[in-house]
């Protein structure tokens, strides 16, 4: 097959609250997602509305303007940066003549691509066959062949056909994958059993802030790490040994904004080890410009799994790609961008509203030897 890659624009609503930088921002995160799954675009539509519209998501003059560039563009995707509804898909896509993505569709595609383990594989197809089950209603003359690829129901993994989309038949798949994980579950629990008295310490935080990277640091492992979004699915356990006190950690599947609820669902089980742990580690990649706004997701996202009142430290990660822009209330000539000195981030606002936490570049190995120190205190304690 020819090796041609796919392109989309991307699309979003501004809320009367939100600012236009801010969704501007979300976009640029919408577009890493297609670009991790393969698909590239850097051309954004937004519109202020107070809510989407229920028949097109976008106005009738915005979908104008959105089909026009893909027409004449050739695009072949269109991603919204929301779930929309199977009629607004099917609307969208009758109105411009490109496959339509939402955000949701496209997170568990990737998904699909990333489950390497039979668990995994398992869980992505579990949450795949929930977000299908919803969109099954008036399908039965939308679809007149098989249908596989991305987006909707063009998803990698249970990919079907007409016949198999029978309501019936994708909730009997529904009970048989969520039994065959309950025994996998079982199979887990009865192993976190097994593991002793050790104390636990799990990572967490938003997609690729650098978890992998510093579990590979603390405990000599060899966890993949990449620079995409959700390049860990599987939870992974390591034995850490910190001046002769043993400890468990465990490094876990990234938060991100406007997670999917039948993701969070079907992987229950790999975000026990965070309910279980002794201690959580918030990694923060502080280089992102919303980084702050990424923690408060990832606080939400614990209180949604019922994760509360552990013990948490935060691990301020990439300060080597740190940079602000000096302010000068006497001039107006623009500054060069400056990074903070390891003791700058340690005096600085974030240190003062967020302990305990380190300021760390995984990447260059700055500041480690203080975390394995923290770390071991807080174990022992």
């Amino acid at each position: 097959m020819e090796n041609k890659t796919e392109r989309a624009v991307f699309a979003a609503i501004m809320l009367q609250q939100q600012k236009e930088s801010q969704v501007r921002e979300y976009l640029e995160e919408l577009k890493f997602l297609a670009e991790t799954d393969g698909i590239e675009g850097n051309k954004f539509f937004t519109q202020r509305l107070e809510r989407a519209n229920s028949r097109t998501y976008v106005g009738p003059g915005k979908l104008q303007e959105i089909k026009d560039y893909v027409q004449q563009k050739e695009v072949e995707y269109i991603i919204f940066d929301d779930e929309l509804s199977p009629s607004q898909m099917r609307n969208i896509e009758k109105e411009t003549g490109a496959k339509v993505i939402d955000r949701t569709g496209l997170i568990l595609d990737i998904f699909a691509q990333r489950a390497k383990t039979a668990y995994a594989k398992t869980q992505v197809e579990l949450a795949q066959y929930q977000y299908l089950l919803p969109r099954l209603t008036g399908m039965w003359t939308h679809l007149e062949r098989q249908r596989g690829g991305k987006g909707g129901l063009n998803m990698r993994g249970p990919g079907e056909s007409q016949l198999e989309t029978d309501r019936r038949i994708v909730l009997d798949k529904i009970k048989r994958l969520k039994q065959q994980l309950s025994k996998i579950d079982r199979q887990m629990e009865s192993q976190r059993g097994n593991r002793g008295s050790m104390k636990r310490v799990a990572l967490v935080g938003y997609t690729n802030v650098g978890k992998s990277t510093i579990m590979n640091l603390l405990s000599k492992s060899d966890v993949f790490a990449e620079n995409k979004l959700f390049a860990t699915l599987d939870t992974t356990v390591r034995k850490v040994v910190i001046d002769t006190t043993p400890f468990l950690l465990s490094d876990t599947v990234g938060f991100i904004r406007k997670l999917p609820t039948q993701l969070v669902e079907s992987f229950k089980s790999t975000l026990d080890e965070v309910r279980e742990a002794d201690i959580l580690v918030h990694v923060v990649d502080i280089s992102h410009p919303n980084f702050e706004e990424q923690i408060t997701v990832v606080n939400n996202t614990l209180k949604d799994i019922g994760v509360k009142d552990k013990p948490c430290y935060m691990v301020f990660n990439k300060i080597d790609q740190y940079t602000y822009e000096p302010y000068d209330d006497f001039s107006l000539e623009a500054k060069s961008e400056k990074n903070y000195t390891l003791e700058e981030f340690e005096h600085s606002w974030m240190s003062k509203e967020n302990t305990p936490c380190i300021f760390i570049s995984a990447k260059d190995k700055i500041n480690i030897e203080k975390l394995r120190q923290d770390l071991l205190r807080m174990v022992k304690q």
